[in-house]
Parts: structure tokens; C-alpha cells; sequence
């Protein structure tokens, strides 16, 4: 990427500070800048960079003082992080990995499967029999879509990906490799002789449109029915969607959070990192669950923040933890109150 100031300005709707000329010809992090660098600030942490860091162009707020030694030019925008992220998708298209429309050699398409226009197939993909795959579909190299899939318009399947049979994936969606979608549920049922036998998954994966799905993360095929996955939704690397879960839209859910069967969310809501939900749970819209809670119970108040193991209200959880802090110092307390009645008590026996 080489563009200067004046064209930065232009593409993001920016006032424009110093030197309109001011080229760059790199993203980086405003502590680790140069004359050559565009960065941004947004975060008030990292504010008083503005007045150490070299850097060619810095986007930021309409009153952040920076000192115009150091720096170029400076784009002065409402919203910063928003116009950051409309320049890294101009960036990342600019930058994006080019491939020709095609089929690469060692790949396999089983028979009455058919895509669409601008479809790229790395080597040693393989598509099973009765797939369908819409237009301008990249599947790279090592993917899996199995019998009867189905794969919308857009839709990016990166290296290692498996799409078990019958599965269906919606437009505009990527899955980052080492995903897996449509594994077996989790179900066995206990026999008498202590083994467990297999109950039969015969239900599928329904994912939405606009959904993206992390590196190596899982989500079940239902035992009957679908697992659905909605429009819009974000997943983390490294997470467990169990068999006949719902997650509604524009949920998004931070890496290492595990969900058990046959829960279901509303849209919105929002999973910090390593939470645990338990089956047969029912979470309202907008809820937030905060890292490593463990929601044992129905959520049903729109917008609800919890937090703790088992799950409570946030401030609630807040609360008792600032309670644990002061516990030391209120023993050491109960310990020279019991001390003085001791004493008190001897006083009066003598």
C-alpha cells in the first residue's frame, strides 16, 4: 500500500492536518511507527503516544493534541476505530491474496455436484456427491464438504475445513481452518453394564449468512433437526457449539467458551472467553455473559450482564468479590473483638 494524506482524507471523510503530500506505505502500531507508518488512536490508554511516536499519518479524534513534530499529517475524524476499520477493509482488498477462477489438480467433485461462477478449488479439497456451491466460492486445499452440503454466494472455506453431509453454510461466510461443522453430537446413553452406546446424530448444521467461524472451532449436527447458527453471528477460535444449540443473530462469542446441547440465544448477545453454558437453557437477547461464567440457569431480562461461576448478576458478582477482598482484615477483627471480650470477661471474674 503507498497513498498519501490527501487520499486518506478523501476515502475516510477526514479533516486533514500538516502536510497533504505525506506518503506511507505501511500499517502499524503507534508504538512502533516511523515516518513511513499510517496509524491510528483510539484507545485513551494509548493517547499520550501522540506526543512520543514518528509516524507519517495518524488517525484520531477531532481534540486529541498530538506534537506535530513527530508526525506528518494528521486525519481528524468523529469516530477513529470505525474509520480505521473501513481502511483495513480497503487495505485487506488491496492486499488480498489473488487466485485464478478454477480447479486445482488431485481435487475431487463427486457426481450431481455443481457451483457456480468464479469458483476456486484448491489441490486435494474434496466435494462430495449433490453439493451445491453458489458463485464467487473460494475453497482452499485439505477441505472437506461432504455429500448432500450446501455452500451460499461469497463464501471463503479455508485449508483443513469440514463440512459434514447435509450441512448447509449461507453467503458472505468464512470459516477459518480447522473448523469443523456437523460433527456428531455429544449423545451416548448409559447401559446397564456401565458401557454407553452411541445415539445416531441424523440432523445437520444450518449456518446463516454473513457468519464467520474461528480457527478449529466445533459446532454438532443436531441429533434431530438442525443446530442453527444465525445470520450475522461471530465465532472466536476454539469453541464447542453442541448438537440442536441456537444462536440468534449478530451473537458473538470470544474463544474457549463451550455451549451445551439444546440451548438457545437470542440475538446480540454477547460471550466472553472460556464461559460455560449448560444444556436446555434459554438466553434472552442483548445478554452479556462475561469470561469464564459458568450459566447454569434461564436468562430471560433482555440485556442482562453476568459474571461469575455459577452465574449472577454482574454487579451482584462485583460485589461479592470486593466482600472476599476485605475478608482478611474482617477475621483480623472478629480476632481482637473476641480478644477484648476475653479480656473484659477475666476483668469481671476477678
Amino acid at each position: 500500500m503507498e497513498i498519501t494524506a490527501k487520499e486518506l482524507a478523501v476515502i475516510l471523510n477526514a479533516g486533514l492536518e500538516g502536510n497533504p503530500e505525506t506518503r506511507v506505505v505501511k500499517l502499524a502500531k503507534i508504538e512502533e511507527a516511523d515516518k513511513d507508518s499510517f496509524c491510528f488512536l483510539a484507545n485513551p490508554k494509548y493517547f499520550h503516544y501522540a506526543q512520543t511516536a514518528i509516524a507519517g499519518i495518524l488517525l484520531c479524534d477531532e481534540t486529541l493534541e498530538y506534537n506535530g513534530k513527530n508526525i506528518g499529517a494528521v486525519l481528524r475524524v468523529k469516530e477513529p476505530y470505525k474509520a480505521f476499520q473501513q481502511l483495513m477493509e480497503l487495505y485487506a482488498a488491496m492486499n488480498h491474496e489473488q487466485k485464478t477462477a478454477g480447479i486445482e489438480k488431485q481435487s475431487y467433485i463427486g457426481k450431481n455436484s455443481s457451483y457456480g461462477q468464479n469458483f476456486q478449488l484448491g489441490a486435494f479439497a474434496y466435494i462430495g456427491d449433490d453439493v451445491s456451491i453458489g458463485d464467487n466460492v473460494t475453497i482452499y486445499p485439505n477441505s472437506y464438504i461432504g455429500n448432500k452440503a450446501s455452500i451460499g454466494n461469497n463464501t471463503i472455506i479455508y485449508a483443513n475445513v469440514s463440512v459434514y453431509h447435509e450441512c448447509k453454510v449461507g453467503d458472505n461466510c468464512i470459516l477459518h481452518s480447522g473448523a469443523v461443522i456437523g460433527s456428531d453430537g455429544f449423545g451416548f446413553a448409559p447401559q446397564e453394564d456401565g458401557t454407553y452406546k452411541k445415539i445416531p446424530q441424523t440432523g445437520n448444521v444450518v449456518i446463516g449468512n454473513r457468519v464467520e467461524v474461528g480457527a478449529n472451532t466445533c459446532i454438532d449436527r443436531a441429533v434431530i433437526g438442525s443446530t442453527l447458527i444465525g445470520n450475522g453471528v461471530k465465532l472466536d477460535n476454539l469453541i464447542q457449539v453442541a448438537h440442536n444449540v441456537e444462536l440468534g443473530e449478530n451473537t458473538v462469542i470470544a474463544a474457549q467458551a463451550g455451549i451445551s446441547g439444546s440451548s438457545r440465544f437470542g440475538k446480540n448477545v454477547m460471550i466472553g472467553g472460556q464461559a460455560g453454558i449448560t444444556g436446555h437453557l434459554s438466553i434472552a437477547d442483548g445478554v452479556k455473559i462475561q469470561a469464564q461464567a459458568a450459566v447454569i440457569r434461564d436468562v430471560t431480562e433482555k440485556g442482562k450482564g453476568i459474571s461469575g461461576a455459577p452465574a449472577i448478576d454482574a454487579r451482584e458478582h462485583y460485589r461479592q468479590l470486593a466482600a472476599i477482598k476485605r475478608l482478611p482484615e474482617l477475621i483480623k477483627k472478629i480476632g481482637e473483638l473476641e480478644q477484648k471480650l476475653k479480656d473484659m470477661e477475666s476483668k469481671a471474674d476477678e
